[in-house]
Formats: structure tokens, sequence, C-alpha cells
């Protein structure tokens, strides 16, 4: 495959992803030892890179030794997570798999309680039922002259195979909240046409999220295509790129088949204002979007609280460990024969974080109980974490805090960013835990881009849990971000493992000052997400 790098273990690696690691926990438990030591021989004999120049609070590391933690164990795990041998660790694909084994056999190791069933059986894995939805293979579409091609100026949402004609209804922003373009109209058998988003959507998700609605009730009133206009707030090529690709759900009962075609197209000059008008005729034609299910799992464990009562509240620390898998990095100049994104940054490092944070608060147990979960499917739509809001395995009343972790990359070692640390209640906490070990924080980086609600942390928040998220140290999306992000360049190789450590350091610190609060965190007043925290709770 292109873009292997050599690999360090060899055979090591070729036998962890081969299938003996997914039948038999002893043998990986062998494994993961073995890489630890390999590469904790490997950190001894390299001389190490200059770490930053803030000092450790050596007071909190004597107080606490949990919290000392290896770097070379640091580097193992990461090198094992982000490796090619696990090919980047795509939701639903077999370097997932072993990825989640991998993280199951840490919380055996460390002794956390399973915290799910299977077969009625304590297990670490909480399985998830997804729908693989390929991209279209052909498709197109006639208004007037004009031919409309698939992978250009067409992008086909949903759809199976199709070939319809007929005249348009156009149906406004196609909700029915504020501006309802169905009232008084009877559109069943019709092909609709809505304007993109809605008048309150403003970001990506939220626009994808009226798209889907959109879809939801078009086929709710019998109608059989919709056909929605391009929004000029996200980029076309953005759009194009996303949705003429395989997507992930997870999958619900019954047949998750539509009848209804829904289709988007670039509209971003209004150059097919027409369609707006009645009496308008097009053609569709495409070949669909087949479906196909797949298994994927979170993997949870638990710590159980020292405190007779609080014991029975939990903190969660969670982490996605999935990434992108293998592919073509479109053109980009960073290593373009490498086709493996690894993810070390995004989102290994997040994970290599929860696994240190479950062996220190494992050796020291806090006051509250800790569910520490790896999610998977963050990658295809925070699909692990929206799983688990809707089953959760820990009473979400009982769930006082979440402290997500997730990033993009770093370009200030100096610092940790933690988005949402001023609207969830923790704000002393995660100060004081990042200050022990040389790091300062930094509040709310790139504003612009509406990182609150867009990782795992926002799944917890709609169900009024606080939760932010604890990144690597950034104060905007430059270069230095850019770079990394999403790209195959994204490798062990090019982290700070002196940054590293202390960046897991601060995080699991801050989980136990958090866990041995006195009181709850509470949401910021006026916050968004403020009235589902009172009704969870009952406040």
């Amino acid at each position: 495959m292109a873009g292997r790098s050599e690999s360090r273990y060899g055979f090591l690696y070729f036998y962890t992803v081969n299938s003996i690691i997914m039948q038999s926990s002893s043998i990986l438990s062998f494994l993961a030892a073995l890489v630890l030591a390999a590469t904790s021989l490997q950190a001894q004999n390299r001389p190490a890179k200059a770490a930053t120049s803030r000092s450790v609070n050596t007071t909190t590391v004597a107080k606490w030794p949990e919290f000392s933690m290896s770097r070379a164990e640091v580097e193992a795990h990461i090198r094992f997570l982000a490796s090619d041998e696990l090919e980047g660790r795509r939701t639903g694909e077999q370097g997932n798999r072993v990825a989640a084994r991998y993280i199951a056999e840490q919380f055996r190791q460390l002794g956390l309680k399973p915290a799910s069933t299977t077969d009625d059986k304590p297990d670490y894995f909480q399985t998830i039922t997804l729908e693989k939805v390929k991209a279209a293979g052909s498709g197109f579409m006639l208004i007037g002259k004009d031919t409309l091609h698939l992978g250009k100026e067409l992008v086909v949402m949903a759809s199976g195979p199709a070939n319809l004609s007929g005249e348009v209804v156009y149906v406004g922003y196609g909700l029915t909240d504020g501006d309802d373009g169905y009232k008084g109209r009877d559109v069943k058998g019709r092909i609709l046409v809505a304007q993109g988003g809605s008048p309150d959507a403003k970001g990506p998700r939220e626009i994808f999220n009226a798209s889907a609605a959109k879809r939801k009730l078009a086929a709710e009133k019998g109608a059989t295509a919709l056909i929605e206009l391009y929004s000029e707030s996200i980029p076309w090529g953005f759009v194009n790129q996303y949705f003429n690709r395989e997507q992930m759900s997870v999958a619900t009962t019954g047949n998750t088949s539509s009848p209804l075609t829904h289709v988007w197209i670039n509209n971003a000059n209004n150059q097919y204002k027409q369609l707006k008008e009645a009496g308008q005729a097009v053609t569709i034609r495409t070949s669909g979007r087949a479906r196909v299910t797949t298994l994927s799992a979170n993997v949870a464990g638990i710590i159980e609280g020292t405190d007779p009562t609080l014991k029975d509240e939990y903190v969660i620390l969670s982490a996605h460990f999935d990434h992108i898998g293998v592919g073509k990095q479109s053109g980009t100049p960073y290593q373009p024969d490498d086709s493996i994104f690894n993810g070390a940054r995004d989102n290994g490092m997040g994970t290599v974080a929860i696994l240190e944070a479950a062996k220190a608060l494992s050796l020291q147990r806090p006051k509250r109980s800790v569910l520490v979960v790896a999610l998977t499917g963050e990658e295809v739509g925070l699909l692990g974490s929206r799983y688990y809001a809707e089953h959760p395995l820990v009473p979400l009343k009982q769930t006082v805090f979440d402290m997500n972790i997730d990033g993009a990359g770093y370009n200030d070692t100096t610092i940790v960013s933690v988005i949402g640390l001023e609207r969830t209640g923790a704000k002393g906490e995660i100060e004081a835990a990042a200050k022990a070990f040389g790091l300062s924080i930094f509040a709310e980086p790139a504003p612009e881009q509406g990182l609150f609600d867009r990782s795992d942390n926002v799944s917890f928040a709609a169900k009024g849990i606080p939760a932010p998220t604890f990144s690597p140290g950034f104060k905007s999306f430059d270069d230095a971000i850019q770079k990394y992000y999403h790209q195959a360049i994204d490798n062990p190789e090019s982290l700070n493992f002196a940054y590293f450590q202390r960046f897991c350091q601060a995080y699991a610190y801050a989980a136990r000052l958090i866990a041995n609060r006195a009181t709850r965190p509470q949401w910021s007043a006026g916050d968004k997400y403020e009235a589902a925290g009172k009704a969870l709770y009952g406040q």
C-alpha cells in the first residue's frame, strides 16, 4: 500500500493487526506489553528533546506520584495507535477494531470495571450497528437545456436508483417552522425545490442537520424528490467532496432506505433561480447510494469512587479514537505518496491521555466515580457519542461532568486550549491542573470555527451535562494546524513528547480535581445548554 513507512516492530505489528489479536485477550495483553517495552527501550536510547521552558510543580508529583507518568509509555501508546498497521482507525474497519481491542486491554490491565454487557456478561464494548452509505456511482440532472453532472454541480445526498421527470414545486426552506413553504400545498408525488440551510442555521453542522430534517419531512409528505439549492455559507468544494464519498449513520430498525431522492445543486450565483418558479421541468437520474451495515464500538470502563455518597455520581473522561482511514490527499503538498492518515494528533493524543488518566485515577481513586470512554465514529458525525447519549452506560442524571479531549494539532507548547472553559463550571480546577505541570490555559481558541459544537462534548452538552473540550495548545487555525489536520503527515514522529507528557498529566490531574469537588459544576447563567442542565438535574 502506498505510503507505508518501515514498521518499527515488523512482525509484531503484522501479528497485532491479524485475526489472532481479535480472538485472544491473552495474546493481546502480551503484545501490548511488548509494544510498551520496545518503545520504552528506544526512548531510553534516543536523545531527549528539549522540554518546554516552564517547570513542573514537583510538589504535585510528590503528593500524587501517579501523575508522574512515563514518557516512554505515552510514546509507546501513540506509536501503536497511530501506526500504519492500524490504517487510520477508520470507523467500521479492521484498524478501528484493533484499536478498540487495544484500549479495552489497557482498561483490563488497569482493573477498570467493564461498563457495558454483551450476552448478559460484563464487557468493555458498547457495540453499535452502523449503516454505511456508498457514494452514488453515476448521476446527472437536466434543468431545461442545462446538464448538471455528479461530482461537479450535483451531489446526491440520499437516493436509491432513480429516473424521475416532472415539474417542480418550490417550498421555501422546506421546513414547517417560521416560513412554511408547505402551507396549503399537496406535494404527494411531486419534485420539491428548497432553499439550502435555514434562517437559523449558521455553521456547516447546523445546515446539514436542517437538510436531514427537510429530507425527512419531504418523505413524510409523500414527495418523490427534493432538490436543495446550495447555501453560500459552505464552500461547494467541501460539500462536493464530503457527500461524494462513503457516509455513516447509526442503523435504525426496519427498512432504512427511503423512496425519496434528495440532491444538492450548486446555485452559488443564483443561476438556477427558475427552479423557484411554478412549471419548471427537471429530470434526475442516478444510480443511487448503496447501503450496507457494519459494527463498531465505544470502549468504556469504570473507576469506582471512594466517597460513600459521591461515588454514585460520575465524571466522564471521553476521547474519540477513530480517524479517517486510508485515501488520497486531494492534491495537498504534504507527503503526496502517503495514503495512510494515522491521526497522531487527531485524536491519538486524546486517546492516550484518557488511558494515562485512567491509570493515574485507578492508582488513587477519587471521591466520585469516573467513566472512561473511548468513542468511535466522531469523524463520521459524532456517532459514538450520540449513541452513548441515547444509550448511556451510567445514568445521565448521575453524570455531573464530561471532560472531552480532542484536537487538530498544536502550535503552542506552553498552553492547553479549552473550548467551553468559561461555560461549564470547572475553570478553577482546570487552570490549577495546567499550572501544576508548567502550562497555562487558553480559553475559546478560534472562536469563528464554532468548535464547542463540533466535537463529542456537544452530545453530552445537549443532554444538559457540562462538557468542555480539552485540546492541545492552539489559538487559531493557522498554517501550523492546517499542516497536520486530516493530513497523512500527522504521524507520531513529528510530536513533541515532552509537551505531550505534560498535556496528559494536566488532563488527568484536572479530572481528579473535578471528581473531588464538593459541589457539581454548573452551566454559566444564560448558556444555551443551561435549560437542558436544569431539566436533567431537576433544578
